[in-house]
């Protein structure tokens, strides 16, 4: 039986040198941070990492390399969603005989299918697999809603472990009922706004954007949690909240903002990819803002 994930697992960014190849000693980097920082797990090749923007290859290399650094001290998810099961298969397999112990799977899109369509395409990858699979439901990038019903229907299939939420509360919340007597499955938020109000009903952890910048502040809001100490981890969640709206905006598509921030304090951040664009003035003046009440040090905002 795969194991499920649990706590703050965070989605890598992935650091890009000025021609845009990978910067896989800044990537290096920026794994040992994170783990020293507490995170409970680590997410490489997700949407935050660019894979979108990445051949397949490449994306086989990320997996790889970051397997590596991880070096075993904590578990590693690898984001494998393929637009058909068969290159989905193939990434996980790839992924596993790397090392990793989980694989995140997108639902089909763009081509939508029906539910029952749905069902088989997680069910066929499920059986063709051996490392848990993670449902990734997040409909404002994929314009797929996997209902209640459904995840709960894959949440009884051996393999499939757990679901990232980036829906609404509302849904989480029907899937959290629909799944709580389900053994080995385990349900996550992947929004920081819900990451408070998901563990406090029962949630098993959380993904966010920020926590590549703020991983020690999201692991404490996760511990909070679970020695059900409200008030503190309120008044953290509050502290916390002026960040939120910065990950992303209209003008200022994520993870730039995030590079942003993590060039801010010394860490390595980096281009994104295009047709990705960088962060502009305005929101790099926030996030100077903003880190600063954190108690960062924040270096020279660039233009």
């Amino acid at each position: 039986m795969s194991k499920i994930p649990k706590g703050i697992i965070v989605p890598l960014i992935t650091p890009f040198n000025e021609d845009e190849t990978i910067d896989f000693q800044g990537y290096k980097e920026i794994i040992d941070f994170q783990i020293e920082s507490g995170v409970h797990g680590i997410l490489v090749g997700g949407t935050t990492g660019e894979y979108h923007v990445m051949n397949m290859e490449e994306r086989k290399e990320l997996i790889k390399a970051g397997i590596e650094y991880a070096e075993g001290r904590v578990p590693v998810m690898a984001g494998v969603g393929c637009t058909t099961a068969k290159e989905t298969i193939e990434l996980t397999n790839f992924a596993e005989d790397c090392g990793a112990t989980w694989g995140l799977v997108l639902p089909p899109y763009y081509h939508q299918t029906s539910e029952e369509g749905i069902k088989e395409f997680f069910k066929e990858i499920a059986i063709n697999t051996n490392i848990g699979i993670v449902i990734y439901n997040y409909p404002p990038a994929t314009n797929v809603n996997l209902s209640p019903e459904l995840i709960y229907e894959l949440s009884k299939e051996e393999n499939i472990v757990s679901v990232k939420e980036s829906a609404d509360f509302e849904h989480l919340n029907e899937v959290l009922s629909l799944t709580k007597d389900v053994d080995n499955f385990a349900v996550f938020t992947g929004e920081e706004p819900l990451i408070l109000p998901t563990l406090s009903v029962g949630g098993h952890g959380a993904y966010g954007i920020l926590i590549n910048l703020l991983p020690k502040e999201f692991v404490k809001l996760y511990d909070l949690s679970k020695k059900e100490d409200l008030k503190a981890a309120r008044e953290l969640h509050q502290k916390l909240s002026g960040m939120f709206d910065l990950a992303e905006t209209d003008d200022n598509p994520y993870p730039g903002p995030v590079k942003a921030g993590l060039d801010m304090i010394g860490s390595k951040g980096g281009i994104v990819r295009k047709p990705l664009t960088q962060p502009d003035k305005e929101i790099k003046a926030k996030l100077k803002e903003e880190l600063t009440k954190l108690g960062y040090n924040v270096g020279v905002v660039s233009k």
